[in-house]
């Protein structure tokens, strides 16, 4: 079966947040990892190249394949950031509702800036997820 490519390593995130040449989104991406780490109380580690996850969990599949992941995370993409967070979180869809401009996936939640969204139902929804045992995948 093939090794998993996101994998937590020992890379620096703010070296890699320094590296993020939109200084608005690069300030915003240091304003999440504070949020993150506060509300998950877990420090920000590097996953593969360009997801910052907090905390981690094993997954087994039907199918055989495991791994590990980040409990929660955020990737600051060249479009929005990718926030990763549980697909099944209590009040989704309520809270995503007061969220503000976002788009979604299966379980990601991309957002352009962190001015466009209410950052009182994005701890909701980080929270929220912290608490619930989904499948974090998008």
């Amino acid at each position: 079966m093939a090794q998993n490519k996101t994998t937590e390593n020992d890379d620096s995130v703010t070296a890699f947040l320094n590296k993020v040449e939109d200084e608005n989104k690069r300030n915003d991406a240091f304003e999440l990892v504070k949020i993150f780490e506060e509300l998950s109380s877990f420090k920000a580690k590097m996953w593969g190249t360009a997801i910052i996850g907090f905390g981690n969990y094993h997954y087994k599949y039907e199918s055989g394949r495991e791994g590990d992941a980040p409990i929660v995370a955020f990737s600051p993409r060249k479009d929005a950031f990718a926030l990763y967070l549980s697909s099944e979180f209590p009040a989704r869809e309520e809270l995503l509702s007061q969220f503000g401009k976002h788009k979604t996936g299966k379980a990601c939640i991309y957002v352009k800036k962190l001015s466009d969204v209410n950052i009182d139902i994005l701890k909701k929804m980080i929270s929220n997820s912290l608490i619930e045992d989904g499948d974090r995948r998008c």
